[in-house]
C-alpha cells in the first residue's frame, strides 16, 4: 500500500502543475473573449450614439475616454493615469510600468496606457492610448484585474486598436500597428513585446497552452 501511495504521489506531482497551468490558461482565454465582446458592444453603442466614425481623427487627444467610459459600470475612475502611472527606469531612458511586464517578463513601456484608465465592476481594468501626433487609438484591457497576476502583455493584458475606418481590431490583425512577428517573442527585450499577440490569442487554440513562464 505504501508503494502504491508513493506511485500515486509521484504521478500527482508530475501532472498537477500541468493541470494547474491548463486551467489558468483557460481562465485567461475566457477572460479575453469576454473582454473583446464587452469592448465591441460598448464601441458599437458609442458609434451609434455619436452618429459618426469613432476614430483618432474625430476624437483627438484625451477626448475618447471621457465618452467611452460612460458605457461601463465603473468601480474606480483613474482619470488619465493615476492608477497605472509610469516611472523612469534605472538607465533614465524609458517610461516603464511598476505593475506590468512584457510577454517574456521584461520591463514594459506603459506610455501606451496613459490617456484614460478605469476599473469596471466585473474586475477588468481598461487603459486607453489616445494619441494625436502618432494617430493611434488603442484600448488595452487587463482581463483578470490589476491586482491579479501575471500582469503581462499577451498573458492577461491585451491590446485592441481602433482603426481610421472605425473598426475595433485585436492587435496583430491585418491593419493594426503592431504585428505578432516583430512585437511578440520569448527572447525580445523590447518594452512593447507582447502587444501584438491579441489576434493570435483569439485565433490560435493552443496559444494559452504555450505561454512562457
Amino acid at each position: 500500500m505504501l508503494i502504491t501511495l508513493g506511485i500515486i504521489g509521484v504521478v500527482a506531482a508530475m501532472t498537477l502543475p500541468a493541470l494547474i497551468n491548463q486551467t489558468h490558461g483557460k481562465e485567461l482565454e475566457t477572460g479575453l473573449k469576454k473582454a473583446y465582446t464587452v469592448l465591441q458592444a460598448a464601441y458599437n453603442k458609442m458609434t451609434y450614439d455619436e452618429g459618426q466614425i469613432v476614430n483618432n481623427t474625430n476624437y483627438p487627444a484625451h477626448t475618447f475616454m471621457p465618452k467611452f467610459k460612460t458605457y461601463f459600470k465603473i468601480s474606480k475612475d483613474c482619470n488619465f493615469e493615476s492608477c497605472e502611472s509610469d516611472f523612469t527606469d534605472e538607465e533614465g531612458t524609458n517610461r516603464v510600468s511598476q505593475n506590468y511586464k512584457t510577454y517574456n517578463n521584461k520591463k514594459m513601456r506603459n506610455s501606451l496606457l496613459d490617456d484614460g484608465q478605469v476599473f469596471v465592476s466585473d474586475g477588468m481594468f481598461i487603459m486607453v492610448e489616445n494619441m494625436t501626433g502618432g494617430k493611434l487609438l488603442l484600448i488595452s484591457i487587463d482581463v483578470n484585474g490589476y491586482n491579479k497576476k501575471p500582469n503581462r502583455w499577451g498573458h492577461d493584458l491585451f491590446t485592441f486598436q481602433i482603426t481610421d475606418n472605425g473598426k475595433l481590431l485585436p492587435m496583430g490583425a491585418k491593419g493594426t500597428s503592431y504585428d505578432s512577428v516583430n512585437n511578440c517573442s520569448s527572447t525580445s527585450t523590447s518594452t512593447t513585446n507582447g502587444i501584438g499577440f491579441t489576434y493570435k490569442a483569439l485565433t490560435d487554440k493552443n496559444y494559452f497552452r504555450n505561454l512562457p513562464k
